[in-house]
């Protein structure tokens, strides 16, 4: 059994990874009790906790063989791992499966894994999800193997032990995390990225209190520390001690200043930015500097379009830039487009945007007609192959946006949820159409009204994905580009996308591609004004943790289109 605070990520790959070979039941818990009720109803031989913030009862641990994965190298201990770890600058870490016993992370070892920290200071969120979730799929394997082992026996910890460089470090708190502007810009990035995105650092912007995320490195005019230089796409540009940081996130403090959701710098500032010019850039440049969201450059006879939008979220805004981005693209002479997203791909639109506006029902009705425009960009696109590259997961949306391209290749490792219902959403960008076409129509069923997450080697195997790449993250732009580039250069080329043509051509008369989103639309505007199926309460639950996701092997009822014919599986 996984008992999991929430069914992130981590949890998900753990899940996927075992139940291919054992009976697994994941349990999103909140409370002791919880813990408790969960171990006697299921009764495991096994419990493993990818990812859970609270103490383990005695009543479990006694009863039941409980392993944590732990964020930290051995003898780390504290629920602020990855946060000193980041604050610290370490050179290396490590992720540590140990034993649940009284004393918190004390436990006997069942495995260890250490790796080089990136020279460039991550996110935590950004290590979480990379280098920390593959070295615990590593460790969960073992610890699996292990179990099984009758003559295993886990060694204690021992802090005299050679190898043993972890050590006690308590919570972090806002003293721990604060700085001043007159800092250094690498101080200051450090101080944010190992907040990111829980909890944020407190600091005034503009005379406002807030707290921030997403940090870049940026540049500007000489000033005052802490005065904002420029604006653009979201962000501000704040200068510090030495230099200036653009920070793109950010939430106010005080619940009474206004809604306290995640929101992009510059609408959280509002009017006190009056005086602030946006800074522009043009659509094509070399490598992206700073925090430029969009960028586009060419590689030979590949065009690469990427996209890094924060946790995935995709405003009105942003997928109305995207979709101008992606015609400037597709007019290039370039005979593959690359549409490469960052850490995660896409998971739809933008919750907390939507949550934030006076009318949130007419947002999301304008949020989600810009990303079907987005989305009929790519599927439209008839001059060049389309190639989909997810080095990070998807989500509702998001994954529907990639698989409107030709090709999908996908980093091994990724997490895909294809589904809207646990949302309160009957979907659209065109579902109705990219999925079955790909899958057939009752997979395309299962997965939207199943609720489960499905993992990259599996959506090769059931026809999501076409291409499974490199689990390792800095080596899966490279793979994707020569996957790209294969195609570009293929004698195969003329024919790939004449049939691309000729398949569209016969869609369209077969079915207009407007029809499907008329008929999505038709649905989603009884989930969105008349909230049939509880959209405005998933969505708070969602922007306040308040979510649990969906517990693996929990089927949602929602409404599903009927048969219909499909057309040929590309």
């Amino acid at each position: 059994m996984l008992l999991c605070s929430a069914f992130n990520g981590l949890s998900q790959r753990a899940w996927a990874l075992l139940r291919a070979h054992h009976q697994v039941t994941a349990r999103t818990v909140h409370d002791p009790e919880a813990m408790a009720d969960a171990a006697a109803a299921t009764d495991p031989e096994l419990i493993i906790c990818p990812f859970l913030r609270l103490r383990i009862p005695e009543v479990v641990w006694r009863n039941y063989r409980t392993i944590i994965i732990h964020p930290g190298p051995e003898g780390d201990r504290g629920p602020s791992s990855l946060d000193w770890a980041i604050m610290d600058a370490e050179p290396r870490w490590g992720v540590t499966a140990l034993q649940a016993i009284e004393k918190l992370d004390a436990g006997p070892i069942w495995g260890t894994r250490t790796f080089p920290m990136p020279t460039d200071p991550p996110r935590k969120s950004t290590l979480y999800n990379s280098q920390v979730a593959d070295v615990a799929m590593s460790l969960i394997s073992e610890v699996v193997a292990k179990a099984e082992d009758p003559g295993f026996v886990p060694r204690s910890l021992e802090y005299h032990r050679s190898g043993t460089a972890g050590r006690y470090r308590p919570v972090a708190r806002q003293a721990d995390r604060g700085f001043s502007w007159d800092d250094s810009t690498r101080h200051i990035m450090l101080r944010i990225r190992a907040a990111d995105g829980s909890p944020g650092v407190h600091t005034t912007l503009a005379g406002i209190a807030v707290e921030v995320f997403d940090a870049h490195p940026g540049a500007a005019a000489p000033g005052e520390p802490s005065t904002i230089a420029a604006r653009r796409h979201g962000a501000v540009l704040v200068r510090t001690g030495d230099g200036a940081l653009w920070v793109g996130q950010a939430r106010r403090a005080d619940p009474a200043d206004g809604a306290t959701v995640k929101l992009p710098a510059t609408l959280v500032l509002g009017h006190a930015l009056d005086d602030i010019s946006e800074a522009m850039e043009p659509p094509e440049a070399g490598e992206p500097s700073g925090h430029r969201e969009i960028s586009y450059r060419r590689l030979g006879k590949v065009g690469l379009l990427r996209f890094e939008f924060y946790n995935g979220a995709m405003s009105t805004t942003q997928c109305r830039r995207l979709a101008a981005a992606a015609r400037y693209a597709a007019a290039q002479d370039t005979k593959v487009l690359v549409l490469a997203g960052g850490e995660v791909f896409s998971n739809g639109v933008h919750l907390g945007v939507i949550e934030a506006h006076p009318n949130p029902a007419m947002e999301a009705w304008r949020n989600i007609n810009a990303i079907n425009d987005l989305c009929r960009e790519i599927i439209t696109c008839t001059s060049q192959i389309v190639v989909s590259a997810l080095g990070g997961g998807a989500g509702a949306g998001g994954v529907m946006l990639a698989l409107a391209a030709d090709r999908v290749i996908a980093r091994d490792g990724v997490m895909l949820n294809p589904h809207y219902a646990t949302m309160g959403l009957y979907g659209s960008e065109y579902w109705t159409y990219v999925l079955p076409r790909r899958v057939g129509e009752a997979q395309a069923r299962r997965l939207t009204t199943r609720c489960e997450p499905i993992s990259a080697a599996d959506a090769v195997d059931v026809g999501m994905v076409d291409q499974l790449a490199v689990s390792d993250t800095e080596r899966f732009t490279a793979a994707a580009l020569d996957y790209a580039s294969d195609l570009a250069t293929s004698t195969q080329l003329r024919t790939l996308l004449h049939d691309k043509q000729a398949v569209r051509a016969a869609d369209e008369q077969r079915r207009p591609l407007d029809s499907y989103r008329a008929r999505e639309l038709a649905e989603m505007r009884r989930d969105i004004f008349d909230d049939r199926h509880g959209f405005t309460e998933a969505r708070r639950a969602f922007l306040t943790n308040r979510a649990t996701g969906p517990t693996a092997g929990d089927h949602a009822k929602v409404p599903t289109p009927g048969p219909r014919r499909v057309g040929p599986t590309r």
